[in-house]
């Protein structure tokens, strides 16, 4: 049964500003590596390219709520909330010793790579992304 996906962070100079405070940015590159490794988790490689297909962000919200610091350990979670034919909904954290740094909803859009416009997301992905979902509701259950 799926859970959360959860991935480990360290910070490092490299994210933070002159002050050793993460750069407000850098936490949109966290919670875009979580949830390509959620993908990853069920069987897709690539998944901003397939087939001639693109999946990229439509909409984003994003509530800051405390700063991590250089050398924090922090943890960047996904968990798909809601699948339609052409899209997906991913709730996403940035955690800190359990404790909330940010939370963030982001839609993402299944397009043609050629015509750039909106396009059904291929039915073997489809599948897995709802039973994701399904899997999530009764873990939280």
């Amino acid at each position: 049964m799926m859970q959360k996906f959860c991935l480990p962070i360290r910070v490092y100079v490299e994210d933070t500003d002159a002050g050793g405070i993460v750069y407000y940015a850098n936490y949109l590159k966290y919670i875009e590596r979580a949830r390509t490794e959620l993908i990853r988790t069920f069987g897709f490689d690539k998944p901003a390219l397939f087939g001639g297909l693109q999946f990229v962000v439509h909409s984003l919200s994003v509530k800051y709520l405390q700063s991590a610091v250089l050398d924090d350990e922090i943890i960047a979670t996904a968990e798909i909330t809601r699948v339609t034919k052409t899209s997906f909904i991913v709730a996403q954290t940035v955690l800190k010793n359990n404790e909330l740094l940010i939370d963030a909803e982001v839609k993402i859009v299944c397009i043609s790579h050629d015509k750039k416009t909106p396009c059904a997301i291929p039915s073997n992905m489809l599948k897995k992304l709802q039973g994701g979902i399904v899997n999530i509701m009764r873990t939280n259950s």
